[in-house]
């Protein structure tokens, strides 16, 4: 099965990207099953299921998100595989951008958008610059010069980037990124993949520096004193 990460800031579009992507997938004979992990609450999962599109729906709520998607991430895997779906994605929490639940291996994209600020890609982090894509959204929404200079600061903080303008609105734009998820490659298993960064503050392993996906409980592991990288 294909496996995409999303991630993004709140409110930049995320859902609206899926959502198009997917559904153009679909067209193409690639069916593909949605992970939603948002902190509180979030009612995204019923928008794409109002679309057809299977979904499974995350809440972290006092555990960092990013750790939680970690901890989650086999399970959600072995429940698209379960649907029969060609493709999973996964639609991280918007926060901060300090971490990034990018996998080795595995196609990343980062979705940003033109009203954070002409100098919002510096402030994002590894979100932004361990991602293979960047989808800019709201460009329409910006004078011609913010646009060409958010893109610019978007390909100076990640120079090795893909990067697409995309309306999650009516989907212009979307082809682009749907070319590059049709020829994504299949992987066997997710267990043992490794982050591309690294998560942060010490008070469990992920925090202390450890990126390896699956099988590990990092609360016991750290009440019985046995850190591990």
């Amino acid at each position: 099965m294909r496996v995409v990460t999303f991630a993004g800031a709140h409110a930049c579009g995320k859902t609206a990207v899926i959502m198009k992507a997917v559904q153009n997938l679909k067209e193409q004979g690639i069916h593909a099953a949605v992970m939603k992990l948002d902190c509180i609450s979030s009612e995204d999962d019923k928008i794409y299921e109002r679309a057809g599109i299977p979904t499974v729906k995350y809440l972290s709520g006092n555990t960092c998100p990013d750790h939680f998607f970690v901890q989650s991430i086999e399970q959600a895997y072995a429940w698209a595989r379960e649907r029969g779906a060609d493709m999973l994605v996964t639609e991280s929490a918007g926060l901060c951008g300090r971490c990034s639940p990018h996998i080795r291996d595995i196609p990343a994209v980062c979705v940003i958008d033109c009203l954070s600020g002409i100098s919002a890609p510096f402030k994002i982090g590894p979100m932004l610059w361990y991602a293979d894509y960047v989808v800019i959204t709201k460009g329409d929404l910006v004078s011609p010069t913010e646009r060409e200079i958010f893109l610019y600061n978007v390909k100076k903080a990640n120079r090795k980037a893909r990067v697409f303008f995309v309306n999650g609105l009516n989907g212009q734009g979307i082809y682009k990124l749907d070319q590059i998820l049709q020829t994504t490659g299949e992987i066997q298993a997710i267990t043992d993949k490794y982050l591309r960064f690294t998560m942060p503050a010490a008070v469990c392993t992920y925090c202390a520096g450890q990126t390896k996906v699956g099988g590990n409980d990092a609360v016991t592991r750290i009440k019985a004193g046995m850190l591990e990288e």
